[in-house]
This record gives C-alpha cells, sequence and structure tokens, in this order.
C-alpha cells in the first residue's frame, strides 16, 4: 500500500510539473510569435491608408522624390528606407527599422483643412512649414511650393528630417506665395 502511494504520489508529482512545463512552452510560444509579429510590423512593408494626392504624379513630385535618401538621418543614426505596401500611393516614401517607428513623406497632397490665412507657419530653411500634431506625432506640411508634401514624424524624432527635407524643397521647388 505504501509502493502505492508513493508511486501515485509520484505521478501526480510528475503530471503537475508536466502541466507547468507545458503551460511555460506554451506561454513561451506565444511570447515568441508576439515577438515575430511585432518585428514584421516594425521591419515589413509600411500600410499606409490612401489620401487624395492629385500632383502626385507631377514632374514637380518626381524631382523631390528622386532627391530623397536610401537612409535618413535621425540623431546619431542612419534609418533606412522601409518598403511601402502595396497598393503604395504615389510619391510616398518611408524609413523605419526595428529600432525607428516610420518616418514617412508625401509629395502632391490636397492642401491640408489646417492651413488658413491665420495659420502660423514655422520657416525652416527658407521653406514655411505648417505643424499639425496629431496624438504624439507631428505632421510638417510644406505649404509654399507649388506641390503640398507632407513629413509625418514620430514624437522625439528631432528636427534633423525636417531640415533635411527642406534643403530638398529648397533646391528643387522653386518659392511662391501660400496664399497667391
Amino acid at each position: 500500500m505504501l509502493i502505492v502511494a508513493i508511486t501515485l504520489g509520484a505521478l501526480l508529482a510528475l503530471a503537475v510539473a508536466g502541466i507547468g512545463t507545458y503551460g511555460w512552452y506554451t506561454a513561451r510560444q506565444e511570447q515568441q510569435a508576439a515577438e515575430a509579429a511585432e518585428q514584421a510590423r516594425r521591419t515589413g512593408p509600411l500600410a499606409l491608408a490612401p489620401i487624395p494626392a492629385p500632383e502626385a504624379e507631377s514632374a514637380e513630385c518626381a524631382a523631390v522624390i528622386g532627391a530623397l535618401p536610401r537612409e535618413l538621418k535621425v540623431g546619431d543614426a542612419a534609418v533606412p528606407r522601409r518598403e511601402v505596401a502595396q497598393p503604395a500611393p504615389a510619391a510616398t516614401i518611408a524609413w523605419g527599422d526595428a529600432e525607428h517607428d516610420p518616418i514617412t513623406v508625401r509629395c502632391g497632397i490636397d492642401a491640408p483643412a489646417e492651413l488658413t490665412p491665420t495659420s502660423q507657419l514655422v520657416d525652416v530653411s527658407g521653406v514655411s512649414w505648417l505643424e499639425i500634431n496629431q496624438g504624439g506625432d507631428t505632421s510638417w506640411l510644406a505649404v509654399d511650393r507649388p506641390v503640398y508634401v507632407a513629413l509625418s514624424v514620430p514624437g522625439g524624432t528631432g528636427t534633423g528630417p525636417l531640415q533635411d527635407l527642406s534643403a530638398i524643397l529648397r533646391e528643387k521647388l522653386p518659392k511662391q506665395p501660400v496664399f497667391p
């Protein structure tokens, strides 16, 4: 009887250990799957919602898009271009990697509703920008060129990408009045 009790106790202990190990193994698999999905979300093709961009196919946008760098300087890091998921909006470029949230440039978009004669504009290297904050992220819209160009950056990115894009716009597109 004692042997049966010891054997049953040992079997019960093994069953509990097996269930615990299975639970740990399953939780680890779920964690690895979640990490893989997050990695794919941060490095795979970036899905962007389409927005009206009637001038996206223009020569001006082609000049801007063609001048954008393969890597974008963000702080001390060189952030590579990131593929945009199909169907990709025309005249749209993205950068980002596992350590950096996406940064996008869209060219040829419609005039933003936020742009009014009383809008506060920011001059960066000779380009007039309208700043629009949205949930911690910022979109900058160049409003004094023949086409509207938007730069969207995550919070905390700094001004490096804005300065770089300003230099490209100043070189590639002529300045014009904000409200002709």
